[in-house]
């Protein structure tokens, strides 16, 4: 029997969003997502600003179905860069791929750089991997709580679930001032969710 669940989620008006003139962009994610058997799952907030962060990051297959589902919904998420990465024609590709160069060497810190980002733009889907590596680790990197909560704004929780070859969209985290507490509250949402090589806890 055909698998009848929806490939992707309904597009809301207020997420940042490619032109619609990249419908060639938006078919090849199609295609790629539908002869991979995977799916987007879950909801889509209606806002303009967020922290966008997703895991289990077990595997380089993750960067193709994430950027497959990138490119399937048409949604304008933007990540960081290093800004020596930006030279000519290299920084063509990145800039359409929405990566924002940053420098490391500036005083005020790549996540001070984020939160002005953030802060300052009418319509950003900030996203990041807390685990920082496809290896296990104990503790993941603060950078993306440290964002949202500078620039008041949630945390997305989206998750890889390659039993069910899925690509959830969990609920919005707003954060409440306690790294620990919220860091502990959000590892445990991430553990039912199993990537290619491993799981979260």
């Amino acid at each position: 029997m055909a698998d009848e669940r929806p490939l992707l989620p309904a597009i809301p008006p207020n997420m940042p969003q490619l032109p619609a003139r990249r419908r060639f962009s938006r078919w090849l994610g199609r295609s790629v997502l539908r002869l991979g058997g995977w799916r987007v799952a879950g909801e889509l907030p209606d806002i303009p600003r967020l922290v966008l962060i997703a895991a289990p990051h077990s595997s380089n297959w993750d960067g193709i179905w994430g950027m497959a589902a990138k490119m399937a919904l048409g949604f304008d998420v933007r990540v960081l860069g290093k800004a020596s990465l930006f030279w000519w024609p290299l920084s063509l590709v990145l800039h359409r791929l929405g990566v924002i160069p940053v420098d490391r060497g500036r005083a005020q810190g790549v996540v001070a750089q984020a939160v002005e980002l953030v802060r300052r733009s009418p319509r950003m889907w900030f996203a990041l991997a807390p685990e920082g590596t496809r290896k296990p680790v104990e503790h993941w990197k603060p950078g993306f709580w440290k964002i949202a909560d500078g620039a008041g704004v949630p945390i997305l929780m989206a998750y890889f679930h390659y039993p069910e070859k899925t690509i959830g969209i969990g609920p919005l985290f707003h954060t409440s001032g306690d790294l620990r507490t919220d860091m502990a509250a959000i590892r445990t949402w991430y553990r039912p969710w199993q990537g290619k090589n491993r799981g979260t806890a």
